[in-house]
């Protein structure tokens, strides 16, 4: 990992990026306790973990990854379409918000480019994996 995406990931969690990560990690928690939610548990610890160290991350298929699972086929599929109605909308149209919002100012524009990042994520998180560039 670069020198300059360690540092930007620093900034991000300084300035708030801890307790969005935070927040996934307790909604995961509370979807393993809730067993209903146990399907999508794993997606929202994804989005905390990109919302942790956002640079240097990217988003990618599981299936490219480690192969078929049951997350990556049509239970993946139908879980991904439950996600995007239930919550998975309004979440990327925050990112999507808070992107504009930083895209006005030059700095800000790195910032608006992982809210973006994180809106795509938000849509359809299940079968998906973060990694490191």
């Amino acid at each position: 990992m670069s020198m300059t995406s360690i540092v930007m990931n620093l900034l991000w969690l300084v300035f708030g990026g801890w307790t969005t990560a935070l927040s996934w990690f307790t909604s995961a928690l509370f979807m393993l306790i809730s067993i209903v939610g146990i399907p999508w548990a794993r997606a929202a610890f994804n989005i905390g973990l990109l919302n942790f160290w956002p640079f240097g991350s990217e988003v990618m298929d599981r299936k490219k990854i480690s192969g078929a699972d049951i997350g990556t086929g049509g239970l993946g599929f139908v879980g991904n379409v439950l996600w995007f109605i239930v919550c998975g909308w309004w979440l990327a149209l925050i990112h999507l918000f808070w992107a504009l919002v930083l895209g006005i100012t030059i700095i800000g524009i790195p910032f608006a480019l992982q809210h973006l990042k994180l809106a795509g994520i938000s849509l359809a998180p299940i079968g998906k994996s973060i990694v490191m560039k």
